[in-house]
């Protein structure tokens, strides 16, 4: 929490979808910051780790340092992650196959699962009764050269699925979703990462 007692939210500002993440806050109610180097995140509560494109974003959070300040953070109990789609993946384990993977959450990802660029889609995400928030029971996602959760440990929940797979999972402060929640206009995941 910052000073005043409120969550500050930030979004990775590396590489990837920024400005529909920082709307999403604004629309909450948040004042959120673009963390685009370690010095960013002093007052960020919450971070946002976008979509975009993975390996591009760990080599350029390594190369300005950020990595090694968002673990230390976050294992610190000082910041509460939230990885969307190329973001979820960093926050995996790492699979022997593609290495740069942070291990904060026990899941693995399999990358472009549903195919290419031109194979993404619109889908329904149905969520469980303790994410719904009193809202709606589903909602359309978008799935933009998706990862797939392929596992994960038993300190990890499914929040969402879709077509009988999880999308929206989370852990100890820590939230991963394989779809974008911030490009169909749906509040409730950001809310529930503001509340972590």
């Amino acid at each position: 929490m910052t000073a005043a007692g409120h969550p500050r939210p930030g979004v990775l500002a590396l590489q990837g979808a920024v400005e529909p993440h920082v709307a999403c806050f604004r629309a909450l109610g948040a004042d959120c910051v673009e963390v685009r180097d370690a010095g960013a995140l002093r007052d960020v509560t919450h971070l946002v780790l976008p979509g975009g494109e993975s390996t591009t974003i760990a080599r350029l959070s390594a190369l300005f340092g950020l990595d090694a300040a968002i673990l230390e953070g976050y294992r610190a109990g000082r910041l509460a992650l939230f990885g969307v789609c190329a973001g979820a993946i960093l926050t995996g384990v790492d699979d022997g196959v593609r290495p740069r993977r942070w291990g904060l959450l026990d899941a693995r990802f399999e990358r472009n699962a549903y195919g290419t660029q031109l194979s993404s889609t619109r889908r329904r995400v149905e969520l469980t009764p303790s994410a719904r928030a009193g809202g709606s029971a589903s909602f359309v996602g978008a799935f933009i050269r998706a990862p797939r959760i392929v596992a994960f440990g038993a300190d990890v929940r499914v929040l969402g699925s879709s077509n009988g797979e999880p999308v929206l999972v989370e852990g100890p402060r820590i939230l991963a979703a394989t779809f974008h929640p911030e490009l169909s206009g749906e509040l409730r995941v950001h809310r529930r990462l503001l509340a972590l």
